[in-house]
């Protein structure tokens, strides 16, 4: 399992970041809500770009790689393209609080928080966040990070799969960061906790796209399988 400097970079990144959030989680809470992770400050801006990079990047491979490759590869990229700018839109409420644009009458009614997204919306009294972008979202990256990279390894199907739809796939070392900054978070305090806990998603994913154990589904030509 090797580690390239860009990864360290990232892990260092993250370790600055869960040092700091454990330091101000216990010793100033207030801080921590109201600046360190409050609504458009640092945490929340970090996390857009992080996501945003993501998106770009998968735009780079559509437009670099796509001549050469199949129409379901360009599906899968196109789509994690579109659902990483949508997250990072989403983070940032679209640019509402920036551009001092005022909530439609529809989302002052049925968000929880009056902003122009989709995961505060509230529909039958429940919080779409909750429903989709927690517990459903959780159960997505049990399955992407820990049970697709074990079936990759076992089975033909499963990388053929993937190839097709150009989806990366995890290395063990970012499964354990991913997994190290789930368990961190959850002692960090502050309610606003979950914001650091974005910003380490966004950075896990981004070194996953960036250096995927299956490589090979971005390089120029089409390879059958990799080497691992």
């Amino acid at each position: 399992m090797t580690i390239n400097r860009t990864e360290k970079l990232g892990y260092t990144f993250l370790a600055v970041i869960f040092a700091l959030s454990l330091y101000l989680g216990f010793t100033d809470d207030t801080y921590f809500n109201d600046v360190f992770a409050a609504e458009d400050n640092a945490v929340e801006w970090a996390t857009a770009i992080m996501l945003l990079c993501v998106s770009i990047l998968c735009v780079f491979r559509l437009f670099t790689l796509s001549k050469e490759k199949s129409a379901t590869w360009k599906l899968g990229v196109c789509a994690f393209a579109l659902i990483f700018f949508f997250g990072a839109g989403e983070e940032i409420s679209w640019g509402q609080r920036v551009f001092n644009i005022e909530s439609s009458a529809f989302f002052m009614e049925n968000n929880a928080q009056k902003e122009t997204n989709l995961h505060n919306l509230v529909v039958s009294g429940k919080k779409v966040n909750k429903i989709v972008f927690s517990q459903l979202l959780m159960v997505a990256m049990v399955v992407y990070l820990i049970i697709v990279p074990i079936l990759y390894r076992k089975m033909d199907w499963v990388k053929r799969l993937m190839q097709t739809f150009a989806v990366p796939v995890v290395q063990w070392h970012q499964t354990i960061a991913f997994l190290v900054s789930t368990l961190i978070v959850t002692i960090i305090p502050p309610s606003r906790k979950w914001e650091v806990y974005e910003l380490a998603f966004g950075v896990v994913f981004f070194l996953i796209f960036l250096f995927p154990l299956n490589a090979y589904i971005f390089q120029k030509g089409k390879l059958e399988k990799d080497n691992n």
